[in-house]
Formats: structure tokens, C-alpha cells, sequence
């Protein structure tokens, strides 16, 4: 397909392209040549979470190709809530590798990208022969039913997971300011924007109350500019927030997708990176402590002090260093 114009936000260097997959178009943005390496972003996000690691990748070596996950930017955008289920972002980074003229890649990825970038090594070993996570830990699926895990965290409120499940309510609240609802969101899970115990009740909701209701105000993060904002709300404004939601709308389907991997370990070459500052590690602390069992083929855990949820954006030198460094001794 031809490639869509080029806009500012791009870094030097880098190209737009869009490929077809089975499930539709997915675009993405690449930048050097070698072996190839998979980014897939998170919530809510776009390749530009990627700006950093692009050029750094491609200098060190690497093919760096960063998607838009389906439901985001510039890919499609399917109707169907079921559409977003964790089988459906396997093949079509499965596809991706396979449109770019190859037959295996590194695939790395953040946030919800972590456990897509997980399920993509676990299903697909074939296809990706090592996997990196940031923010998210890997954990094999268990016993219990998402919804109703999730059902039980909050007590007296709702966990922000919860809050997500039906179509239309998160919508609502998010864009009739999208700008506002973006920079209240990066700014509350950056490192240092608030005391520890303070970001995980960012993540419950009152009764009666909206999940931006206790997001900080102030100025922005260090890593973050007006000129990255008008990039992020640009593409939300556009696109509109259901796909990117309907991820969350499937954690029980994925569940079910994926008994027959229950409790499975992924064995390929993997590494694993969080913040210090991010409820994601610290909620998610036994995970990280059952990779010798789950992640056998890990090579280093990484947890970055003052660091928080949006890691490969706050510290990209360190984050870049230890990927290229990594993927240096996969060779």
C-alpha cells in the first residue's frame, strides 16, 4: 500500500507505511535496516510512544518498526468489540512481520503492548524468537475469571479495569476533552508527579465519580511537551477512544482464548524493564519474582528508580541502552 504522508512528529530518518493484514490495515512507522524489531505501544498511545528507541535502534543496527496497534491512528479500526482479543493483536503482529518481507523478529512491547508482545512469543515462537517487556510484568494466565478478579479490588469503588467494560461510559468522559483527559493521565502515572501510595488511587473510581477526577493538575512532565500532546490528542481526536478501550473489553474472552496455555512459561530470550514509581511493578511485584519459572530465558530484570509507568518516554537514554544492549547479545 502507499505509504501516508509524512507529518512533523516523525523522526529523521524514519517512514510511514501502511501493510495489509487479514484483519486490516495496520500502520506503522520504521527506521534502519538489520534484524527486526517489533514495538507495539499501550494504553493510550501510538507509535510515538516509540520516538526515542526508533533512530537509537536503527543506529545500533536494527530494522525498528513501531505499530499502531489495531483500534489506534492510522490502523483499522474494526466495529465489533470481540475484534480487539489478544488472538487477534497475535496475528496481526504475526502479519506485520510477515509484510515487512520477514520470517522472524524481536517483538518488544509496553503496557498493554507488554502482555500483547508476551501472548505474540508464547503463541508464535516460531515468528518471535525473543521478547522484551516494559512497565507490565509477564504472568502466565490463571486460575480466576478476569472481571470478577477485578471486581473484587476495589471495594467500595470501582477498579479503573472495571470502569472500562462498558462500551460507551469511558468514551464519554475521556472525549469530551481528550487534551485534558491525556495530559491528566501521563502526568498522574509519570514518576515523581505524585508520592507512591497516591498513584494507585488513580486507578479506583468512586461512586457516582469519573477516573479523572483525581488526576493531578500543574505542569507537564519533563518528557512530555505541548508539541508531543498535540500529536497524542490529534490521533484520539481522529480516531476516537473504543478500540483503544475494547482491549480492555476482551480480558475475559482472552482468558478463555488462551486455556490451553494456562500457566505457560515463555522459554525465548526476554528481558524485562519497570519503574520503581510504577503501580504496575509494585502491584504486580510476585510476577516479577516468578520469571526464573515464567520467563526461564530472561536475561535481566531492570527497575528503575524514580521511574514511573511511562518508561521508555521518561528515561529514554537508560531504557535505550539497556534494549540495544540486550539485543546486542542476542546476536
Amino acid at each position: 500500500m502507499p505509504q501516508p504522508p509524512t507529518d512533523p512528529a516523525t523522526p529523521p530518518g524514519a517512514v510511514h507505511r501502511l501493510v495489509d493484514t487479514p484483519g486490516g490495515r495496520i500502520h506503522l512507522v520504521e527506521q534502519g535496516t538489520g534484524p527486526l524489531v517489533l514495538l507495539v505501544h499501550g494504553f493510550p498511545e501510538s507509535w510515538y510512544s516509540w520516538r526515542h528507541q526508533l533512530p537509537a535502534l536503527a543506529a545500533a543496527g536494527y530494522r525498528a518498526a513501531a505499530i499502531d496497534v489495531r483500534g489506534y491512528g492510522r490502523s483499522a479500526k474494526p466495529a465489533a468489540t470481540d475484534a480487539y482479543r489478544m488472538l487477534a493483536h497475535v496475528a496481526d503482529n504475526t502479519a506485520v512481520v510477515h509484510a515487512l518481507g520477514e520470517e522472524r523478529a524481536t517483538v518488544i512491547g509496553h503496557d498493554w503492548g507488554s502482555p500483547i508482545a508476551a501472548n505474540s512469543a508464547l503463541l508464535r515462537p516460531d515468528v518471535f524468537t525473543a521478547v522484551a517487556l516494559l512497565s507490565v510484568p509477564y504472568a502466565p494466565r490463571g486460575e480466576n475469571r478476569p472481571t470478577d478478579g477485578f471486581a473484587r479490588i476495589g471495594g467500595d469503588e470501582e477498579f479503573y479495569v472495571s470502569y472500562f467494560q462498558t462500551p460507551g461510559r469511558a468514551e464519554a468522559e475521556i472525549e469530551r476533552d481528550v487534551r485534558g483527559w491525556l495530559t491528566g493521565f501521563y502526568t498522574g502515572l509519570t514518576g515523581g508527579a505524585l508520592i507512591p501510595e497516591e498513584h494507585g488511587k488513580l486507578f479506583f473510581v468512586p461512586p457516582g465519580a469519573h477516573l479523572a477526577d483525581r488526576f493531578p493538575t500543574g505542569p507537564l512532565p519533563g518528557w512530555l511537551t505541548e508539541a508531543d500532546l498535540d500529536v497524542y490528542s490529534g490521533e484520539f481526536e481522529r480516531s476516537g477512544l473504543t478500540g483503544a478501550l475494547n482491549r480492555y473489553r476482551n480480558v475475559d474472552r482472552d482468558w478463555e482464548d488462551l486455556a490451553a496455555w494456562h500457566g505457560a512459561p515463555i522459554t525465548q530470550p526476554s528481558l524485562f524493564i519497570g519503574g520503581a514509581l510504577d503501580a504496575s511493578t509494585t502491584w504486580m511485584a510476585d510476577a516479577i519474582d516468578a520469571y526464573p519459572a515464567t520467563l526461564p530465558g530472561l536475561s535481566a530484570a531492570h527497575i528503575l528508580e524514580g521511574c514511573g509507568h511511562w518508561i521508555q518516554q521518561e528515561r529514554p537514554d537508560e531504557v535505550n541502552r539497556l534494549l540495544t544492549q540486550w539485543l546486542d547479545g542476542l546476536r
